[in-house]
């Protein structure tokens, strides 16, 4: 029996440590450096303190953000432009007029003159430069769907003509006075080509006959 206890206790003895004894430890995530000298990191290889490093600068931002800039600082020049206000308003306005034009031109024969005010408003006022047009012109060519020429031709209407008078003629008519007065007081007849008129000469009748 004694012997049989001496042989277990020698081959308990010259049994190996297991490999769970050789299990490295759990990597830490705490962000602190280790017993080398390395910094552990955290999930993804970020720092953990990196987060926390990126949200006070948000805040701040965001801080700095909603405080009004001082008068004649850098972010007061390149944020708020001097007319922002103004330039705002011109462009709501001319939405609405816009808006206007669109729902006249249904019926553009009784609706001319109105247009035409709404137009010479609109130049006068200078309220295509809001969108960056550098002339009325252009503005009207690219933004009015009745096109470059009517639309300037119901400018001068509302210039040149009473709105009782303008509507009692018509637009077409008025068109065509326009139109006459830009070819110079010329009829339709008089601008259509005539033909040559014969430069023969008859012979002279002779004398005492």
């Amino acid at each position: 029996m004694a012997k049989t206890k001496k042989v277990a206790a020698t081959k308990t003895a010259s049994v190996k440590p297991s490999s769970a004894g050789k299990t490295a430890p759990p990597k830490s995530v705490s962000g602190k450096d280790d017993a080398g000298g390395k910094r552990k990191l955290g999930l993804r290889g970020a720092a953990p303190w990196a987060a926390r490093h990126a949200a006070k600068h948000a805040a701040e931002a965001r801080a700095r953000a909603a405080e009004p800039p001082l008068p004649g600082s850098a972010r007061a020049t390149i944020r708020t432009p001097v007319d922002a206000e103004d330039i705002k308003e011109r462009v709501r306005d001319l939405h609405a007029a816009l808006a206007q034009i669109k729902g006249l031109r249904k019926n553009l024969a009784k609706n001319f003159f109105e247009i035409g005010l709404i137009l010479k408003n609109i130049e006068a006022r200078k309220f295509y430069e809001a969108k960056r047009f550098p002339s009325f012109e252009a503005f009207v060519e690219r933004e009015i769907d009745l096109g470059k020429t009517t639309a300037l031709r119901l400018v001068r209407i509302v210039r040149l003509f009473q709105k009782e008078a303008a509507v009692e003629v018509g637009m077409d008519r008025l068109f065509a006075a326009i139109t006459a007065l830009d070819s110079g007081g010329e009829s339709e007849a008089s601008r259509i080509p005539q033909a040559p008129q014969s430069t023969t000469s008859l012979p002279m009748r002779p004398p005492g006959r």
